[in-house]
């Protein structure tokens, strides 16, 4: 059942998604208009007092199972950075009609886009997934462009699950932590194609953070922006240390195999996989 929001918790969600934005310019993961950001909440939200411009809005695809519910969106074109200055001409909400076909697009006067990001359709469809496996009252994806990160995913030794997973998380216990199941890595797709976006569908069933190899990273979760912007955060530090390494003619080895199975074994890690 939906539950409603009102304007002062819209406010709440609008600086969340502003500072995750923030964050993404902060660390490097957005340059210039790269970068996109959603969150699909379940619930009725009174938009007319921030967004009170309502237009009709076709969907990219088909999400029945997401009728009823609002998605906040950054607009296609904008920078995450400017969002937190002047969300309403930076970002929209998009209303699910009942059909999961069709909505409603919402925005202020001062909007400076016409549309939602031209990633919209993997946005919608890995928020649809999520929610019909795991009901909760939020979803939010971060798209972002982290550099050390991205750039790992152009080297073929980097493109594969299972190298890119074992080389990062011997840097850091957090790294483990964070990634029990690993970072999941998708081959070259076009950005905002089908491919992508249901490629996208299935590896984020099983990690928390995927790869775009050679083009980013899409991070979700369903406590917050504040925890996938820690995700993105975590996954980019890793990367960095990878690439010092290699840099320097690989001198260090990280965590040992021994020292990660500790971790794993204290914090009830599933190893077989990892190293």
């Amino acid at each position: 059942m939906l539950q409603t929001l009102n304007r002062f918790e819209l406010d709440d969600w609008i600086t969340s998604l502003a500072e995750a934005g923030w964050r993404m310019a902060e660390i490097g993961a957005s340059e210039g208009a790269a970068g996109n950001l959603s969150a699909c909440l379940n619930a009725q939200v009174e938009l007319a007092p921030r967004l009170p411009i309502c237009k009709p809005y076709s969907l990219p695809v088909a999400v029945p199972a997401l009728a009823g519910m609002t998605v906040l969106v950054s607009g296609s074109g904008r920078r995450l950075r400017e969002i937190k200055q002047a969300p309403y001409e930076n970002l929209g909400a998009v209303v699910v009609g009942p059909d999961g076909l069709n909505g409603w697009l919402h925005t202020a006067a001062c909007c400076l886009f016409v549309r939602p990001t031209s990633e919209f359709n993997s946005h919608l469809m890995v928020h649809q997934d999520q929610m019909q496996r795991a009901p909760s009252p939020s979803h939010v994806l971060i798209h972002a462009q982290p550099f050390h990160l991205t750039y790992l995913s152009h080297l073929e030794a980097y493109q594969d699950t299972t190298s890119l997973s074992r080389q990062l998380i011997r840097w850091q216990p957090e790294t483990l932590i964070n990634f029990p199941q690993g970072i999941g890595v998708l081959p070259f797709q076009m950005p905002g194609s089908e491919a992508l976006m249901a490629a996208s569908v299935t590896a984020l069933r099983d990690y928390a953070l995927i790869v775009w190899s050679k083009h980013g990273v899409m991070a979700r979760s369903a406590s917050g922006f504040e925890h996938a912007v820690d995700l993105v955060e975590y996954a980019e530090t890793a990367a960095r240390y990878e690439v010092y390494n290699l840099v320097l003619g690989n001198p260090a080895t990280g965590l040992t195999p021994d020292e990660l199975g500790q971790i794993a074994s204290a914090f009830g890690i599933p190893q077989q996989h990892l190293f």
